[in-house]
């Protein structure tokens, strides 16, 4: 007698070895072959798969000459018995990371403006803690941080908040927050500014780091002004060299500039609501994070957000 679908029932006939045979049969599509599988005789593995239909109330395979396919309501049972099966394989890691010490391989993704200031010390925290987790460092531009994370490239990547950047394929959830300053050589007029707007500098002789391209040439649109840097370098540590020597002015994160020796340079904060930098974590939406990635995103999210005060300068 076909019995409509109970979960009380379901949870005490079915367990876990019949999922695995009914995946077994889905994937081989022919029963005998995943009675083998399973090393069971193929008469028992096909009373099991009847009684699992009988209590899921549906038929979950089609017979056909040939073997057995999935129905559509099969395929919903598949769909979460792979799902069972990963997270069953996620608990035995995190389970086996209390007797064995805590292992894997982690890929990390970030730009050099995050890796400086906050995270390499939080990854050398995180290593001493657990010294039996291999990290793989990967340096990106921001642009790319998020992307590599949502093909499965990288397991965390820490980015900047910046628009038309496709959020689609990651979760996201707060790591810090920053702000840009404007480095200016100190016999130039608007070092004796408490602050200045991105208006101010669009005049100057503008030193700009490659990644911040996107940004300024966005802002001078926005001000419908023309956006035409005089030097275009690679790194902070040469775009302030080269306003120390007096070519020009530059902008950077303020969290790199407290970093740096000044000599010769004023740091001055900037007032456009696009130089506030929120700095955010991008896991993907596609697979879970495994024992380890997951310790170290939990100590990433562990420090309150805007607790950066060994970084901040006076405004």
């Amino acid at each position: 007698m076909v019995m409509t679908f109970n979960r009380s029932h379901l949870i005490r006939q079915v367990d876990l070895f019949t999922l695995k045979l009914f995946l077994s049969a889905a994937e081989e599509q022919q029963i005998g072959r995943a009675a083998i599988r399973e090393n069971i005789a193929a008469s028992t593995a096909t009373k099991r798969i009847q009684d699992f239909e009988e209590i899921a109330g549906i038929q979950l395979l089609e017979r056909t000459p040939k073997g057995v396919v999935a129905t559509a309501a099969g395929e919903v049972v598949l769909r979460y018995i792979r799902k069972l099966f990963a997270d069953l394989d996620d608990m035995r890691g995190e389970i086996a990371a209390f007797s064995e010490g805590l292992r894997g391989e982690v890929f990390v993704a970030s730009a050099r403006s995050i890796f400086v200031p906050f995270l390499s010390r939080e990854l050398g925290a995180f290593i001493q803690d657990f010294p039996q987790v291999d990290l793989v460092i990967r340096e990106l531009e921001n642009t790319s941080i998020v992307q590599t994370v949502a093909n499965g490239d990288a397991d965390i990547g820490v980015f900047a908040v910046a628009p038309g950047l496709d959020l689609s394929g990651v979760h996201t959830s707060p790591y810090r927050t920053d702000r840009l300053v404007a480095v200016v050589p100190e016999k130039n007029k608007l070092a004796a500014r408490s602050s200045i707007s991105f208006l101010d500098l669009i005049s100057e002789d503008l030193i700009v780091v490659t990644a911040m391209h996107a940004a300024f040439s966005n802002a001078a649109r926005r001000l419908q002004r023309e956006y035409k840097p005089k030097y275009t370098v690679r790194s902070t540590g040469a775009a302030i060299s080269l306003s120390q020597a007096g070519l020009g002015v530059t902008v950077q994160p303020e969290c790199e500039v407290s970093l740096a020796a000044l000599d010769g340079v004023i740091a001055v904060p900037i007032t456009d609501s696009w130089a506030q930098r929120i700095l955010q974590i991008a896991t993907s939406r596609e697979r879970n994070l495994g024992p380890a990635a997951s310790a170290l995103m939990k100590q990433l999210t562990s420090q309150p957000v805007g607790q950066e005060e060994d970084h901040k300068l006076e405004p």
